[in-house]
Formats: C-alpha cells, sequence, structure tokens
C-alpha cells in the first residue's frame, strides 16, 4: 500500500503545471544571474559615466556611442576586427570542406587523421599563442627556414611589423579551427544518402560535380550552423592579441573585445564606455549571422 502511495503521490507531482519549472529552476537561475542580469546590467552602463574603483555611476544618455563616432582608436579596432573575420573565415570553411571530403573517402585509420587534425583545436589556445609567438619571432624557426632558402624576412619579426602582425595570428587561427569545422563537416558529409550518390553517378556526373550538387545541398544547415558559429567566435577574437600582441604594433591587431578589455579593466572611469563598444559589437555580429543565414538559404 505505501508503494501505491507513493506511486500515485510521484504521479499527482508529475502532472501538476509547477513540476517542469521546478526541473529547470536551477538552468533558469543561473540564466538569470549569469547571463540575463550581466546583460540588462551592461545595457544600463553603456548609458552611464560608471567609476570602477568607487561604483559610482553617472547617468550620460547617449554619450558613450556619441563618443564612438568620433574615436579613431574605435575605427581602427573595428576596421582590424573585420579584416580578422573577412580573411579568416572563408579560409577556414573551404579548408576544413577540402580536408573533410578527404577523410569521407578515407576507410583505413580515418579515426586518427580526424584525431591529429582536430587536436589543435582543443589544445589550449595560451599555450598555441605562446608557440607562436616564438615561432614569429626575430630569431624563430619561421625566419630561420625562410633565411635558409634564401627568401626575405622580417628581422625584428612578425609580430613587430605592423603590416604582418595581424596576418601572423590570422594564418595561426585559421589553422586552430580548421579542424573542429572539419569534424562537423565530416559527421554531416557521412550522413549524406548514398542513393543521391549512385543516381548523380548514373547522370554521368564526376566526382567534382557530385560535391557541388550532392554534397553541398545536403549538409547546407551544417555548413550554416559553421559559418554563423566561426562568424561569432571570429568577431570575438581575444586571447590571441591579449598573449601575443596586446594590441600592438600602433594598434594594427587591436580588436574590438581587446578593446572592450581595456577599457573596462585598464581603465578606472570607461567602463560605460566599455559597455557601449560591446553591445555595438553585439548588433554587427547579430547583422552578419542574419546577412549569412540569408545568402546561404539562396544559394
Amino acid at each position: 500500500m505505501k508503494a501505491e502511495g507513493n506511486a500515485i503521490m510521484s504521479v499527482r507531482i508529475g502532472r501538476t503545471p509547477a513540476f517542469p519549472w521546478l526541473l529547470l529552476s536551477p538552468w533558469l537561475l543561473t540564466l538569470l544571474l549569469f547571463w540575463a542580469y550581466p546583460l540588462l546590467y551592461a545595457f544600463y552602463l553603456s548609458f552611464t559615466k560608471y567609476y570602477t574603483l568607487t561604483n559610482r555611476s553617472i547617468w550620460i544618455g547617449f554619450a558613450n556611442y556619441t563618443k564612438l563616432a568620433h574615436d579613431p582608436a574605435f575605427w581602427q579596432a573595428l576596421a582590424n576586427t573585420l579584416i580578422f573575420v573577412v580573411g579568416t573565415i572563408p579560409f577556414t570553411m573551404i579548408f576544413a570542406l577540402f580536408f573533410s571530403a578527404l577523410l569521407v573517402r578515407v576507410e583505413r585509420f580515418q579515426n586518427f587523421y580526424r584525431s591529429a587534425l582536430f587536436l589543435p583545436s582543443v589544445t589550449s589556445l595560451v599555450v598555441i599563442a605562446l608557440i607562436f609567438t616564438n615561432l614569429y619571432a626575430s630569431g624563430g624557426y619561421i625566419n630561420t627556414l625562410l633565411k635558409l632558402a634564401g627568401l626575405a624576412f622580417p628581422a625584428r619579426g612578425w609580430l613587430l611589423e605592423p603590416g604582418l602582425a595581424l596576418t601572423a595570428i590570422m594564418a595561426m587561427d585559421i589553422w586552430i579551427s580548421i579542424g573542429y569545422y572539419a569534424v562537423l563537416f565530416l559527421a554531416a558529409m557521412q550522413n549524406v544518402p548514398r542513393d543521391y550518390y549512385e543516381v548523380a553517378e548514373l547522370e554521368g556526373t564526376s566526382k567534382w560535380e557530385q560535391f557541388f550538387t550532392v554534397t553541398l545541398p545536403v549538409i547546407k544547415p551544417t555548413l550554416l550552423f559553421a559559418l554563423v558559429l566561426n562568424t561569432i567566435k571570429s568577431f570575438q577574437v581575444f586571447t590571441e592579441i591579449y598573449v601575443m600582441t596586446r594590441g600592438g604594433p600602433l594598434g594594427k591587431t587591436t580588436t574590438l573585445v581587446y578593446q572592450v578589455y581595456g577599457n573596462a579593466f585598464e581603465s578606472a572611469d570607461t567602463m560605460g564606455y566599455a559597455c557601449a563598444i560591446a553591445y555595438v559589437l553585439f548588433l554587427i555580429i547579430v547583422l552578419f549571422s542574419l546577412l549569412e543565414n540569408k545568402l546561404i538559404r539562396q544559394k
């Protein structure tokens, strides 16, 4: 009887409208405390002049956003960020598709090749940044190899040249990211029905044409997901900049997120300005993501 009573009680509790919310409450509390509240509070701070040391804020309206429009440092950081995004995403996506197309045809040691390709994506970004900082140094391996080959090389090192520093970081980021997206594309390609390829072969379609007429259309949802994810990640580039160049030389590697960090934590009264930059960056990411979504679906 006791067991039956417990079972009836459990059924009654499970049928109450509040029971699902009770199960979701830990996640909802985490969402409200660590995501929604900071997001809304940062939006409020973007309209204030906030003094970090005294925890005092003064309402100044749209002054921070007006300051953005006339701040050369902001426009340089925006330009650097856009160069990073435009210069990394196409190469990352193309190389990831290339390696996934190769791996999907490999039968022996596929797990080994997939793990080797994916390894940079799960390695600490700080560690990789430190390694590449040494590689890019004036006496690093890259300059040594170029010198042995009789090719020109930056004598001061790649990261100290204003015209090469951002490009060097972009090349490292592409190398890191390829494996992650290649594994995503590989999983999508392995789920493409074999019947599609058989029909294409009967029609005399070459392997190259099958990739564009069969593979890409079928994996379009995965392609869109990877593109939007890569866009968000590229706009938020920070760790590489912080570890390797600190925004130098001459501000040529300062990105928007690094500028947010500098204004928020390296000055006592520009937290509100940092929040304004963060919200402008948020709107830019949303616009780019919506544009990519529209273009991919049209294609």
